[in-house]
């Protein structure tokens, strides 16, 4: 099928009278504004709570429209697996990444996304992955050594922040982007403050007008490079890789859809990172124990601690993934994912209009008491092969799942288990005393104080 051929698929996303959804039980709260400053001030506590009360299929008000949540791993199956296409992806994200993430995968539907999604996989094939992670390695490696040198007290979400940020511009972009990288990066920045910003117009001084005016350099710099990039040939970063690609009936792909899907890529690769390596090393720091089992681990791999990493030591980093696991278990970097039905659909008996906005939470899922004993607890055994058998495949969703799962997944976890070898080997992580952070868990989980730490270089290892 040709490309040029593909159009989003029509559908009508009209949101029901709301009469329509009285039948569900829940609560509304205020006219106008209903349950989001609940929502925002403490998600997981007010979906527990509403979950207790009305069950795992209720109806709330949320940022202007009444929408229903469904819980739980079944809920999970139906939304994300979408065996019978009833969710609209686009539809659910629109008014949160439409105006600066516009036509990302996420923002792309049904036959349209397949497509999109099969061309875009050919970048995260076996031989570009080797190419990004031989860049990831040298500037992980690079950036543990500066913290090495500074050591003491530091927050470690900010500098997390700026790491994650470099690597996906060196792996995305290409070691050799130039003097642009800074300001690419203050750009992206930006935009990914604004998705978020209570303030969804770009009136002058707000947020969303300095994420519009990112948006603006983002699209001028992609715009710019594409023709240069497919005359030189090669690369091994994403975007060369983007620029080369071909659909099926041997188009390339647009200069908008790589300037589209470079922008939503980069962000993902970002701003989720940042949050599942933050909580990843606050687990550490917490659980000293874990901590020298992980060190034990890279130990035994018989490299020194200035040595590259390949991906066979990666291989044999079972104990290092099963703690980042158990991270994103925690504190999924998506708490909760927004679709819209696109046709009537039933949930636990309850018949739901097309149209509806509907909400899937792995947060809530993953704290779920008889599918996590002791929820709250940080244990990375939950994801021993045994542990693991006979679990319901969508009660862990942090990369989603279905055909809208994350594209870059074995990218998380390949940047996480290399951060991990090079953190662990060279720096010995604990917290200031006394000290408890504070998290917002919404829209991407973050510590409200940037996360105090206390690094210091491990004793008696080489450097």
């Amino acid at each position: 099928m040709s490309m040029q051929n593909v159009a989003p698929t029509p559908y009508t996303v009209t949101p029901p009278k709301r009469n329509a959804l009285k039948h569900i039980p829940g609560d509304e709260g205020w006219p106008i504004i209903g349950k989001t400053l609940q929502v925002l001030a403490d998600p997981k506590g007010h979906i527990e709570q509403n979950a207790a009360k009305y069950g795992l299929c209720y109806r709330s008000h949320m940022f202007g429209e009444t929408s229903i949540v469904l819980l739980g791993p079944e809920a999970n199956e139906l939304v994300m697996f979408d065996q019978a296409k009833q969710f609209s992806s686009e539809h659910g994200w629109d008014n949160i990444l439409g105006r600066l993430f516009p036509r990302g995968l996420m923002l792309r539907d049904f036959e349209e996304h397949r497509l999109h999604r099969r061309a875009l996989s050919v970048a995260f094939k076996s031989e570009p992955m080797k190419s990004y992670f031989t860049e990831l390695d040298r500037g992980i490696a690079a950036r543990i050594a500066q913290w090495k040198a500074r050591q003491g007290e530091m927050l470690i979400y900010p500098a997390m922040k700026q790491l994650t940020l470099d690597l996906a511009a060196t792996s995305f972009l290409g070691a050799d982007i130039g003097p642009e990288v800074d300001e690419v990066n203050r750009a992206f920045v930006d935009m990914v403050a604004a998705a978020v910003a209570p303030i969804r117009r770009p009136w002058p001084g707000t947020q969303m007008a300095r994420g519009v005016r990112g948006r603006k350099r983002i699209v001028a710099y992609f715009a710019e490079q594409i023709p240069i990039r497919r005359a030189r040939g090669g690369g091994n970063d994403l975007f060369s890789q983007l620029c080369q690609l071909k659909h099926d009936d041997g188009a390339l792909l647009s200069e908008q859809d790589i300037i589209d899907h470079m922008s939503f890529l980069m962000m993902a690769a970002h701003d989720t990172l940042t949050s599942s390596l933050t909580s990843f090393v606050g687990e550490l720091a917490a659980h000293p124990e874990w901590q020298q089992k992980l060190r034990d681990e890279v130990e035994a791999l018989g490299i020194a601690a200035d040595e590259p990493t390949s991906l066979d030591h990666l291989n044999a980093m079972p104990l290092s993934e099963m703690a980042f696991k158990e991270a994103l278990r925690l504190k999924p970097p998506v708490p909760s994912m927004p679709r819209r039905a696109v046709r009537d659909f039933s949930f636990r008996g309850y018949a739901i209009p097309a149209g509806t906005a509907v909400g899937v939470n792995p947060l809530f899922t993953h704290h779920m008491k008889d599918i996590w004993p002791e929820p709250d607890r940080f244990d990375p055994l939950r994801f021993t092969e045994d542990a693991q058998r006979g679990r319901h495949r969508f009660a862990w969703v942090p990369f989603g799942g279905g055909a809208h799962m994350c594209l870059g997944l074995h990218f998380a976890n390949m940047q996480a288990k290399c951060f991990a070898r090079h953190f662990v080997q060279n720096l010995d992580v604990s917290l200031p005393a006394g000290y408890k952070a504070e998290w917002q868990m919404w829209p991407i989980p973050k510590p409200r104080d940037g996360l105090r730490v206390v690094i210091k270089p491990v004793r008696g290892k080489p450097s």
